[in-house]
């Protein structure tokens, strides 16, 4: 029998994961816009008003073999490497947190919710995010890289072993994303997926999945859940 998952009123809500870019920080557009200049580099020609649409949601490898595809040129072994030296030192000269986020982890944090981040990102950087943001204290010791772990969303990896750090079930999870790249990581974790995206923009039909607007319908949301469930 397939367990429950965790927004329903037969679910169990024990923990909630979120994205780091797109979702706590707005950095997605800074990494990009590196990822096209690498990518102008080597003669591809991708505009930087381009570069979001181009490389949201990817990890540097994918990157590079997206790159290296569409050029025939070799980036060599250590390009993940440098630009990620490249993404670290621009989050270190600022980046500017989503738009109610703090007030929004205040709330999950008052729902007596435990947090964890999983992010396509290296830890080194989204340090150096919350370090610029001031969300350090939220997730201490509570972070997880697929970058680091070598197994970038879309595989659901991440998410996974959040969940086995919490010692949860995947179904009593709900990630929080912004990309289809690491909604698809959430969805094949078995776990609930709510999608951060405007309504001008188009959602994925998948199971499991649910959008909202803005930050500010993620709490009211949570707690709906929690009083269903009694």
């Amino acid at each position: 029998m397939t367990q429950a998952l965790a927004l329903s009123p037969e679910g169990q809500l024990k923990l909630v994961i979120f994205d780091c870019d797109g979702v706590l920080v707005d950095s997605e557009q800074t990494c990009c816009r590196i990822s096209a200049e690498e990518a102008r580099a080597v003669g591809l020609n991708i505009p930087a008003e381009n570069a979001v649409d181009e490389f949201s949601g990817m990890a540097l490898p994918e990157i590079q073999k997206d790159i290296e595809k569409k050029t025939g040129k070799s980036l060599g072994p250590d390009w993940a490497n440098r630009v990620q030296k490249r993404f670290v030192e621009a989050m270190k000269k600022g980046v500017e947190p989503i738009d109610g986020v703090h007030a929004m982890l205040d709330g999950v944090k008052k729902l007596g919710l435990p947090v964890r981040v999983g992010s396509n990102s290296s830890v080194e950087e989204m340090d150096a995010k919350f370090i610029a943001t001031d969300m350090t204290h939220y997730f201490t010791n509570r972070i997880h890289s697929a970058r680091d772990m070598g197994v970038p969303k879309p595989r659901p990896d991440v998410y996974l072993h959040a969940a086995e750090q919490e010692g949860v079930s995947p179904a009593n999870c709900v990630v929080l994303e912004d990309s289809n790249t690491g909604a698809r990581a959430a969805v094949d974790a078995g776990m609930m997926c709510v999608l951060l995206r405007p309504g001008s923009e188009s959602v994925p039909d998948w199971p499991n999945l649910v959008r909202i607007r803005h930050l500010s319908e993620f709490v009211p949301l949570l707690k709906k859940a929690l009083q269903s469930q009694g």
